[in-house]
């Protein structure tokens, strides 16, 4: 249970940099951004997760917002499985092997 809490802690993380850094990216590229090389390695990372959020978001929200919602959610799968890392160190485990 602890390497599967872990792995969804990990892939949250590696998405929430990726989008972090897109948008950071995406300032300071300005209006060039779609041909900045980086910008679209950044945007084939976090392809998967926007594109599952924007099919289960109604067609109401905008395709521009479909990211800050996607880092949204991930930023609380991250909390919750960092509550669920610490509950399971707590209890049966113990904090030994969870360093």
């Amino acid at each position: 249970m602890l390497l599967l809490v872990t792995s969804i802690k990990l892939i949250a993380e590696i998405a929430l940099l990726a989008l972090a850094g897109r948008w950071l990216l995406g300032l300071l590229a300005g209006a060039k951004r779609e041909q900045n090389l980086f910008y679209q390695l950044l945007s084939i990372m976090t392809r998967p997760f926007t594109s599952v959020f924007r099919k289960i978001t109604p067609k109401v929200v905008i395709d521009r917002h479909i990211p800050l919602l996607t880092f949204v959610a991930l930023t609380w799968v991250w909390v919750f499985a960092l509550l669920q890392k610490v509950e399971l160190c707590r209890g049966n485990i113990g904090q030994g092997l969870c360093q």
